[in-house]
Formats: structure tokens, sequence, C-alpha cells
């Protein structure tokens, strides 16, 4: 008789928890009496976002809840879907509910769907003809739309520790070994090695197993007894030259990176960027702390700096890997060579420091908005000067702090950039106030 063989399937499909409790790492929101966990001994699914990086078990938890719940599991991919896929899923919904059964909408990278596809949900989720679970990588507030956002409940899914991912490691050498315990799985791979695993991984589990399964089948095409860290480094070559995430390395390099462009070095700045690049960090977190040099260190010194570190964010999203990438890199040279001030940044600080030890002061009646007759009859807004009517288009004279409050002076431009003309700026308008207060 000839055998059928069964079809392939990766690791990290083969490792995905069969159960609530082989899930790892998510005691947040699946521990006991956790809002998750209750959900899913209610028996009544509900709709819901999963917002956590990659390969921390959103889909699987998806999944699981079609399972506890004997509900039909419809999967569409927001990066290849369409609104062709929403409408296939409402037709199957439709038909699982003429026989009585439930359906869930699992919607992976749900924020790359725009607004219009985002929307199609809604009439659904409202009558009650599906169950819509999205997943997502980015901030829900940001990119979901707030009519679906206000119909599904928010679960925060965290990456996974460096202890669970261990677990994970030997658990997986277990299976691929064929072996009894885990115990016996430690002989399969040394200890370096799997650390050097789990940095490479940056709590992601998906990551993590699909490396390991390269790994391994290199060790049986080349027998290697065990996998010891010097070996797999010159198997895997490059990619394992990756940070730990929350490790020193990491916040040192980023840390150069600051220092250099707030230093005005372009090529050392550039240095710490392809260095964070080449190790593997995340290209959107350094666009996200390149608007944040931006903004911090240089300012009103040059405006100009905020909005190209937001277009450079903006071609990552839209090129990635590797060519997004040289965006990232002309406004590193860009912010080192801007001129710098840390005026408004300190100005912010010093605002903050003296709102939150002051009292709370009240807004001066001419300051007031005055949107019905009553507020008028009350004062509000009486004797407020309109700065366009006047001179300059500068009410020379007029407060606009609180009574009794004086100057503070938070914001001290220095003399570089354009901030040498907002200085001229602010002492022509002192003078004119200082002038008006005489007369």
């Amino acid at each position: 008789m000839s055998s059928v063989n069964k079809p392939y399937q990766p690791l990290a499909e083969r490792m995905r928890p069969q159960t609530l409790g082989e899930v790892v790492g998510q005691d947040q929101v699946l521990g006991a009496d956790m809002p998750l966990r209750l959900a899913f001994e209610s028996g009544q699914p509900h709709s819901c976002i999963l917002w956590g990086p990659p390969g921390v078990g959103k889909t699987t938890i998806a999944r699981l809840m079609a399972h506890a719940f004997g509900a039909q599991f419809i999967s569409i991919s927001a990066v290849l879907g369409g609104v062709k896929d929403i409408r296939e899923a409402v037709e199957q919904a439709q038909l699982a509910q003429a026989q009585g059964q439930s359906t869930i909408v699992f919607v992976d990278e749900v924020h790359r769907f725009n607004k219009a596809q985002q929307d199609a949900f809604l009439p659904h989720v409202e009558s009650g003809l599906f169950t819509f679970v999205g997943a997502t990588t980015e901030n829900p507030s940001f990119e979901v739309n707030s009519a679906l956002l206000s119909r599904a409940a928010v679960y925060v899914l965290q990456p996974l520790g460096e202890e669970v991912l261990k677990d994970i490691v030997l658990k997986a050498l277990v299976l691929l070994g064929g072996l009894a315990t885990d115990s016996e799985a430690q002989g399969l791979m040394e200890a370096a090695a799997i650390d050097k695993l789990v940095a490479y991984a940056d709590g992601d589990a998906r990551r993590l197993l699909n490396t390991l399964e390269t790994v391994w089948m290199a060790a049986q095409q080349q027998r290697q007894a065990s996998i010891t860290e010097a070996w797999m480094l010159k198997v895997l070559g490059e990619r394992l030259r990756r940070f730990d995430k929350g490790g020193e390395q990491f916040y040192d390099t980023i840390s150069a990176l600051h220092k250099s462009v707030r230093g005005s070095d372009p090529d050392a700045a550039l240095y710490w960027l392809v260095r964070m690049l080449d190790g593997g960090a995340e290209p959107r977190y350094l666009a996200r702390r390149l608007i944040r040099m931006a903004a911090e260190d240089i300012g009103l010194a040059d405006p100009r700096a905020l909005r190209l570190a937001l277009d450079a964010t903006e071609v990552y999203e839209r090129l990635g890997s590797p060519e997004g990438e040289l965006a990232l890199a002309e406004c590193v040279v860009y912010l080192a060579i801007a001129p710098k001030s840390n005026a408004v940044y300190k100005a912010y600080n010093q605002a903050k420091a003296w709102v939150k030890k002051d009292g709370t002061r009240p807004v001066p009646m001419h300051l007031r908005n005055a949107p019905t007759q009553l507020m008028k009859t009350l004062d509000y807004g009486k004797g407020y000067r309109y700065a366009h009517d006047e001179e300059g288009a500068f009410a020379a004279g007029e407060r606009y702090l609180p009574e009794g409050m004086a100057a503070p002076h938070f914001y001290q431009p220095v003399e570089r950039g354009l901030e040498i003309k907002i200085a001229e700026k602010m002492r022509q308008l002192h003078d004119l106030n200082t002038k008006a207060g005489k007369a």
C-alpha cells in the first residue's frame, strides 16, 4: 500500500497552542479573573481588538476563541484582502447563522484597512451576524476608526519575556528531537545558543521558532550532535547580529545616535543609525526617535526638521526596508547639520513644573468665551481686543496671563537659526508692550 505524505507544517504552526492553557506570556489578560479569560469562561463571545507586537499570540487567541464558542472561524488579511473578502465573509456568516452556528471574523493587521473598509463591518457587528476580532501591531486609538473601536474591547498583548521564550525553545526541541522531557532537550542546544536565539527573537515567538527550525534542519544535514553558539552564528551569519531590545546595548546605541545628532556630527550619527539598522532595531522605532530629536534638540531653530522627520517616517511606511531606510538616513544627516535649540523643550518643562506647583487661576473675563447672551450679560469676553483690528495685528499692552501672574518668560530663544529672528520679533513686541504700558 502506498502511504500519503502529510503536508508539511512549519514548526511555528506545529507549536501553536491548542488550548487556552497552553498560551504563554499573556497573564495580564488570560490569567485567572483577567478580562479575556473571563470572556472565554462566560461562553459569550464579544467583538475585540488584540493589540500587540508580532508573534505574541493574537491569531492563536482568535482561533481558540472560535473553538471555545463552537463558532465558524473566518480569517481575513487586511494586507492582502479587501471589500470582496468582507462580502464573502458576510455571506459565509449568513449561511452559518441559518444553520444555527455563530461566526468569528478575524482580521489580521486591521489597521491596514481604510475607514470605508473598517466601516463595512459595523452593521454586521451591530446586528450580531458575527463577532469581530481584529489584530493590530499599531495603537488602535489612532489606526482603528472610532465607530468600530467603540464596539470592541481592546486587549493589550505584551512581547514574550526571555524565560517564556526559553521554555518555548525547549518544548520545540522536544518535538523536533522526538524526546520526552525538557531536560532531555537541554543536551541538544547549548545554553549560550539558546540565549542568542532568544535575544534575536525580541519577544516574537514566530521569529524564534522559524529561526530555530532553520538551525535544526542545518544541524541535521551536517550531523551536528549539539547546537553550539559558535556553530549557530556560522550557520545563520548576519541574521543573528541583533539587539536585545530591552538590553543595555540597545539603549546605549540609541543614546549614541541621539547625542551625535545633538552634537552636529553627521558621520557619527549615520554610523550609529546604520549600526542599529544592521543590528535589527525596528526602523519605525528609530523614526519615532528622530521625530523626538527634531522637536527636542532643533525645535524652532529650524522648524523644517520636524516636518522632514515626519516625512521620513511616512516614506519608510510606504517603502519599508531596505528602500525606506534611505529616507531615515537623509533625515539623520539633516538633523545633525541643522541649527540646534532646546528652547521650546526647556520652556515646556518649565511650564509643566509651574502649573504643577501653582494653583488653578481663573481665566480673565476679557479672554473668556461668550457664545450665549447670558455669558455676554455676565461680561464674558468684555473688553477683549481683536488683534487683527490693530496696527501690525498686535494689541500692544494686552494681557493674556491670569490676573496677578507675572510674565514667567518660559520661552527664551537662542541666537541660532530661525530663533535669531524669533528673538528679534519678541524684543519688538516687548518694546511695544512697554510703551503701551507707560502710555
